[in-house]
């Protein structure tokens, strides 16, 4: 049994060891560690290590640095520990006698002495296996258990220890509780304890400080900082302790400390050092040599490093590695491994101090094995950080990933990895490419400066990659310059060159293809081609598939829905601008550029069916979301649609100003003789609205355009200047296809025979107004029309029952008779459903809706299925404008 003696007085002399060499045990390895001034109370893992000592094992293991010892020592200073709690910490050079020999000395120290019959070990020799029968039987006949805790536990090289210390602990009848700190799993008895579910783990990923732990940190060292702060700290640290304890103190000495956060460099601080000396320094040579060439990738491929080693062994060194917490992980269940991104860094910071041209050539050539494994992203990173920029250029035509520039989740990472294209790089593929990363950003004179010299260099002038890659960025470029002739030819070449290469490479490009189709779409948009601009945007969308396209793919529903308000074809219109929100909110990442033409489109539809409220939320939507790239006919487009609506306000003056802002906006040169049209019949309306017929033909005879919308609008000025028969006339020769336009039409001749005193005449034509008019719900026209639609409405009750759509402004007390004709609420909207549709008439998507209401983004779906039943509608925009008829909203 164990004689419990009182312990060492504090300052009494150290045992020294009767068989050995007259070495004093060292009393420093018996003491807890202090708990240093800035460490940041983790309460949650001490109550973890609490409740851990009712397994035989608990093990914390981490990263150097990762606050392993510092929580134990919190644990053991908390008085949350039991009461016979002994600290040893290990050491490197210890045999398997010293060990023992400090162990048992730990024991004494805490006022537990074994009994004589146990014996003493020989520091200078090994222990046998009565030595520790004779141990493992005193702890099992406690009847208080003790808790050892071993720190720094993988210090320990010898396999007998750790052996012979399991066996203790398996013998010793739960009178003996082990926690062991270590930076290496394998040095612990864990693999059996984890198979028998004896054991308690609190593993690197939970040492790994939150947000919250750091801010206190931050706080410890009197630095008070944004949250935004505090969390870029801790994402770029990774929430490693002794990471973020180095910054706060360099933060400490930085006149910015946010400043020194945001422009984050790892050489400001004593990280490397660290790093290096904990890390590095305790590797063998060929372990050093294989993870300072690691550090130039990312991602650690063991075949990669196999190539820039020369070793075979690098599987199993890599796999070791991790398992020691050196720093490096394997990247879920794949054989590539991650390294910190700070040791990364401190690693090739030591690379470039001891081999200082080795980095560019490790680059190089990890780049052409990247090529060969078909990781194209991954090669044109390595080569333009080893400098090649030849060969990076090469591989962005080769391999078409030029198109990537543009759209797909590689697109900042290539033209991050090309930000530093030198201009004078030789060759037609460098100039092709700094084109088109000058159109990326918008400037146009800096991508027709880098076609000219990439046409001008020599090539391969049959090499369809670099033909094909020329096409797609005149095509893109031709676009920003408005030029559909140019467009149209690139265009060709494009679909000739994608014909002449493999099937296999054409397929892994969907977003080649999507691009030019897109393009060359939106310039015949921008040049008043309806028909070419609807053919080419179908085509775009029907290629378009996966995350490489995404963004054409919202490019091109927006502008074919953009050519179809244009056209009159608001269901249309609306579907496919629906269908463009649509994409963009399942797309991972939001579009670079972000024009808005959905939400702009939604807003033309709503103005044309008289619900102005959601029209200038669209319109607001459209303006917040656009980017400051406009397209011109987006600009046309969104003044006129503010023009209306300020007229429709009755300020007739802002809706004049709206659109002279846009004209002063628009180059001149780009813009086409339908753009001013469009903007020249707003005008028009602006001054009708007013009453100033003189004015409004005045700024219609100022644009010579033969089309049917600028007849019609010609025709409904004529009319309001008394001049009806001419106004009639003017329409007699117009055929317009677009249902507004027939339907303007019918309105002006029934208001001319109306006037005329042709009553049959006028109610003829307002019903075949109303009949072309009820496919595509168009109220604001008759709004728009005067007076005299309510007083023939009026006449016509039966016309007003069939189409209950028409807006109360143009029918008057009518709307009340009529409503029995709409189907009744099947019941009561709930509280909760209101809200829902409250943020539906925001425009708002389901998820958005979710965040604002605090709900999952299901239960939301449920509600809007419950409100279109109970609203007798389809979709959710009908569900709005019934609500607002009812006057739920």
């Amino acid at each position: 049994m164990y004689h419990h003696t009182a312990p060492d007085p504090v300052g009494a002399s150290p045992r020294r060891d009767p068989g050995g060499p007259a070495d004093p045990l060292l009393s420093a390895r018996f003491a807890v560690p202090a708990v240093p001034r800035f460490t940041v109370r983790r309460p949650a893992l001490v109550a973890r290590l609490t409740s851990g000592i009712e397994t035989s094992l608990t093990l914390i293991d981490g990263v150097a640095g990762a606050g392993k010892t510092v929580l134990a020592a919190q644990w053991a200073a908390s008085g949350r520990a039991p009461r016979r709690t002994v600290w040893l910490t290990a050491d490197r050079g210890d045999t398997s006698g010293t060990f023992w020999a400090y162990l048992l000395e730990a024991l004494r120290r805490h006022g537990i002495a074994p009994s004589l019959g146990v014996g003493t070990p020989v520091p200078t020799e090994g222990v046998d296996r009565s030595f520790l029968v004779r141990l493992a039987a005193e702890f099992a006949d406690l009847r208080e258990p003790v808790v050892l805790v071993l720190d720094a536990f993988d210090t320990v090289s010898s396999h007998d220890i750790t052996d012979d210390l399991y066996f203790v602990l398996t013998h010793a009848g739960g009178g003996l509780r082990l926690v062991l700190t270590a930076r290496d799993e394998a040095s612990t008895p864990l693999r059996r304890h984890r198979v028998s579910g004896d054991l308690t783990e609190i593993r690197d990923a939970d040492l790994r400080f939150s947000t919250a732990e750091a801010d206190e940190l931050l706080r410890a060292h009197a630095l008070e900082v944004s949250p935004e702060c505090v969390r870029l700290l801790v994402e770029r640290t990774e929430g490693w302790a002794a990471g973020l304890r180095l910054c706060a103190l360099a933060m400490s000495r930085a006149a910015d400390p946010e400043a020194f956060v945001r422009d984050f460099a790892v050489d400001r601080t004593a990280i490397p050092d660290y790093l290096l000396a904990e890390v590095l320094d305790a590797q063998p040579p060929g372990t050093q040599d294989l993870l300072l060439r690691a550090a130039v990738t990312d991602r650690v491929h063991p075949e990669l490093m196999a190539a820039l080693t020369g070793r075979r062994d690098v599987e199993w060194t890599l796999a070791r590695l991790a398992r020691a917490h050196a720093f490096l992980d394997r990247v879920d269940a794949s054989d590539r491994y991650r390294l910190h991104p700070l040791f990364a860094e401190s690693l090739r910071i030591e690379l470039r101090h001891r081999c200082p041209d080795l980095e560019p050539r490790l680059r190089r050539r990890a780049a052409r094995w990247f090529a060969g494994a078909g990781r194209p992203t991954d090669a044109l990173e390595q080569a333009t950080a080893g400098h090649d920029w030849r060969y990076a250029a090469e591989l962005m035509v080769d391999d078409l990933q030029i198109g990537r520039l543009f759209t797909g989740a590689e697109r900042e990472r290539l033209a991050h990895a090309l930000a530093g294209l030198p201009s004078d790089v030789p060759g037609a593929a460098a100039a092709l490419v700094g084109a088109a990363l000058r159109l990326a950003a918008h400037d146009l004179d800096g991508c027709t400066a880098g076609l000219r010299r990439a046409d001008a260099r020599p090539r391969d002038p049959t090499a369809p990659t670099w033909l094909l890659a020329r096409a797609l960025v005149g095509v893109l470029a031709a676009r920003a310059a408005g030029d559909p002739t140019v467009a149209g030819r690139a265009a060709a070449d494009a679909d000739r060159q994608m014909r002449r290469l493999s099937a296999p490479l054409v397929e892994r490009h969907p977003e080649i293809p999507a691009l030019v189709l897109t393009g060359l779409g939106a310039t015949e948009l921008h040049a008043g081609r309806f028909d070419r601009a609807e053919a080419d945007l179908t085509a775009a969308v029907a290629v378009c598939h996966g995350p490489d396209t995404r963004e054409p793919l919202c490019d091109a529903l927006g502008m074919l829905a953009l050519d179809e308000l244009l056209r009159g074809r608001l269901s249309d219109a609306e579907a496919h601008a629906h269908a463009s929100l649509a994409a963009a909110e399942a797309a991972t990442t939001p579009p670079k550029d972000p024009m808005g033409m959905d939400h702009l489109v939604l807003a033309g539809v709503e103005v044309e069916r008289d619900d102005l409220a959601a029209a200038r939320l669209h319109l607001d939507l459209a303006a917040t979301f656009a980017g400051p790239h406009t397209e011109p006919v987006a600009t046309v487009e969104a003044a006129v649609i503010g023009a209306r609506l300020a007229t429709a306000a009755g300020d007739w003056r802002q809706a004049l100003a709206v659109l002279r802002a846009a004209g002063s906006a628009l180059p001149a040169a780009r813009t086409r003789a339908w753009e001013r049209d469009e903007m020249a019949i707003a005008r028009s309306g602006a001054h009708l609205a007013h009453g100033d017929a003189d004015a409004a033909l005045d700024v219609l005879d100022g644009v010579d355009r033969d089309d049917p919308g600028h007849a019609v609008a010609l025709a409904r000025a004529l009319l309001a200047a008394g001049r009806g028969d001419r106004a009639v006339e003017m329409l007699a020769g117009v055929t317009d296809d677009a249902t507004l336009g027939r339907t303007r039409a019918c309105l002006i001749r029934a208001e001319a025979a109306a006037e005329a005193g042709a009553l049959p005449a006028a109610r003829h034509w307002l019903r075949v107004a109303v009949g072309v008019a009820s496919a595509e719900r168009l109220r604001r026209v008759f709004v728009e029309s005067g007076p005299w639609t309510r007083r023939l409405l009026r006449q016509d009750p039966e016309l007003v029952r069939a189409h209950d759509w028409l807006p109360v402004r143009a029918l008057g007390c009518l709307r009340l008779g009529s409503r029995g004709q709409s189907p009744a609420l099947v019941g009561p909207l709930s509280d909760r459903e209101i809200d829902v549709l409250r943020q539906a008439a925001r425009m708002l998507s389901t998820q958005e809706i979710a965040a604002e209401l605090c709900v999952s983004a299901n239960t939301v779906k449920t509600h809007l299925k419950s409100i279109h039943r109970k609203l007798c509608v389809t979709r959710r925009s009908e569900a709005v404008h019934r609500a607002r008829d009812l006057g739920i909203l």
